[in-house]
Formats: structure tokens, C-alpha cells, sequence
């Protein structure tokens, strides 16, 4: 039988989970947090150096630090996935060379070939994929359901008059990442709940078809129990005469001081930085210098 803590779902599944320290990231505008997070995933996914990664990674870190947030916890988030994302790399180091300018083929086996470019690829798929997760982690633990509604709201106002329907789009983001936490914490009573009558998903044993033909038998109740509290949703929304649209009035008015627009200036300069610290090839000197002192 599998252990006890192989069950546990809801604990791994970091983002779309709040948590109320009340911290100054907290007390941060939800507006200016979402423009945070969109410079945060654009510098991320635009920089092609280690060194921009590693800038932009320990600025996540310190933003966990000041949100109160446990890195422990904050990483558990990424155990799940992790052996898929190293698999995802050696694809791309072994059967996706890189033969770009300054490359050095380090290894070549036949058809197999190790180049300082493909090991830089893969270093940076790694390092943008753990960047992205903590980074929506961290955004999930400092913005409550409020907060994300409101600040995606207020920031697609301006687009209502060419036809974008902002409070609902803002209703559509926010349900999804709080389905997230449902949605796992669902699967893990299922798997209780099928392992007590017998199932063995053998998690830890065999190949990954075995594993994963064992792991099928939870997709059908999972959508039939999504749908079902999608319909739960819909009929509470209904009960309390919720209707969407412009003509909706705000309780809240989102309103940024000097704090909000110090945090957001920062941000703008690291993502900024760690561009920029492609264009001057950082990582391609350092490549070059281990390859000349090898």
C-alpha cells in the first residue's frame, strides 16, 4: 500500500491557496501586485541568461521572506512536477542541440550530441519554470479572492468601451485559480477513497504507463465532481442575484500610495536588468571560459 503522505494533494498545490500574514506585500494595491506578476512572467520568459534567472529568482525569495510565507512550504509546489521538468531538459540537452554562435560540443556519442548551448537550455528551462511557479505562488499567498477580482477589474476598465467584458473576464481568472486547491484536494479524497477498497496506484513503482494506466480510473469522477460544483457555483451566484456587467457599482476603491509604486518601480528595474543581461551574453562568456580551460 502506498504511504499515507502520498495522498496528500492539497498541501503540494501551492498556487491559488491564500494565506493572510498581512504582511506589506499583502497591503500592496491589487492592481499594482497583477503588473508585479505580468513584468515578473515577461522578464522571466525574455531573459536568456543564468545570471538574469538567478536575479529575478532571489527576488521571489525575498518577496517570501517579506510575505511571511514558509520557502519550504512555497517549494512544495514543485516536488510534484520536478521529475517531469528534469526529463523536459534532458530532452532538450540531448535530442535538441543547440548549435548557436559561441557552442561547443562537449559530448557525442552517434546521434547524441552534449553541446554548452543545449546545457544552457536546459539550465534555463529549469530555472524559468521554478521562477514562474514561485513567483504565481507568491502572488496566490499575498492576494486574496477580493483583491484579484477588483485589481483585474479595475486594470480592464479601460477596455470595456471596445467590447471587453472586464468583470467578467476578472470572474473567469479568479474562479479558475481558486479551482485549483478544490480541484486537489478532491483528487486526494478519491484516491483515499479507492485505495481503501482495494486500488493500487503504485506511485513510486514500476514504469511511468503502468503508473499512469492506474491513475486514469480518477479522471471520470474528477470532471463529473468539478462539473458538479461548477453547478453549485452557478445556482449560489443565482440565489444571490448576481449580475455581472457595467453596471455594477464598487464597495472598494482601489486607490495607490508611494509604497505601491516603490514596490512596482523595483520590479520594472529587475525585470529590466535581467533582460538586459542577455544582450550582453553573460552566459555565453562564461560558456567560452570553461570550454577554453577545460
Amino acid at each position: 500500500m502506498p504511504e499515507p503522505s502520498e495522498f496528500e494533494f492539497l498541501g503540494r498545490t501551492t498556487i491559488g491557496q491564500y494565506l493572510p500574514t498581512g504582511s506589506v506585500l499583502h497591503r500592496l494595491d491589487p492592481r499594482v501586485k497583477l503588473c508585479m506578476g505580468l513584468l515578473l512572467i515577461i522578464a522571466t520568459i525574455g531573459t536568456r541568461s543564468l545570471a538574469g534567472l538567478a536575479i529575478l529568482l532571489a527576488a521571489v525569495l525575498l518577496g517570501l521572506r517579506l510575505a511571511r510565507i514558509s520557502l519550504r512550504f512555497a517549494m512544495s509546489g514543485l516536488r510534484p512536477i520536478l521529475p517531469f521538468l528534469l526529463l523536459l531538459a534532458l530532452l532538450q540537452v540531448f535530442a535538441i542541440p543547440q548549435y548557436t554562435s559561441g557552442s561547443a560540443v562537449l559530448w557525442r556519442w552517434h546521434f547524441l550530441v552534449i553541446t554548452s548551448g543545449g546545457l544552457l537550455a536546459g539550465a534555463l528551462l529549469i530555472g524559468r519554470f521554478c521562477v514562474l511557479v514561485l513567483g504565481i505562488s507568491l502572488f496566490s499567498f499575498a492576494t486574496s479572492t477580493t483583491e484579484l477580482t477588483h485589481g483585474i477589474e479595475h486594470l480592464l476598465l479601460p477596455l470595456q468601451r471596445f467590447g471587453l467584458p472586464a468583470h467578467e473576464f476578472a470572474l473567469v481568472v479568479n474562479i479558475a485559480m481558486r479551482f485549483l486547491p478544490i480541484l486537489a484536494a478532491e483528487t486526494e479524497r478519491l484516491m483515499k477513497a479507492q485505495a481503501s477498497r482495494g486500488a493500487d496506484f503504485g506511485r513510486g513503482r514500476g514504469s511511468v504507463l503502468p503508473r499512469t494506466r492506474r491513475i486514469l480510473p480518477l479522471l471520470v469522477p474528477l470532471f463529473l465532481i468539478a462539473l458538479q460544483r461548477a453547478d453549485d457555483l452557478v445556482e449560489a451566484m443565482e440565489a444571490r442575484c448576481y449580475m455581472g456587467g457595467s453596471a455594477r457599482t464598487h464597495l472598494v476603491v482601489l486607490k495607490a500610495i508611494r509604497r505601491d509604486y516603490a514596490f512596482l518601480a523595483l520590479t520594472g528595474g529587475l525585470a529590466v536588468l535581467a533582460i538586459g543581461l542577455s544582450a550582453v551574453r553573460a552566459d555565453a562568456l562564461v560558456w567560452c571560459w570553461i570550454v577554453s580551460n577545460r
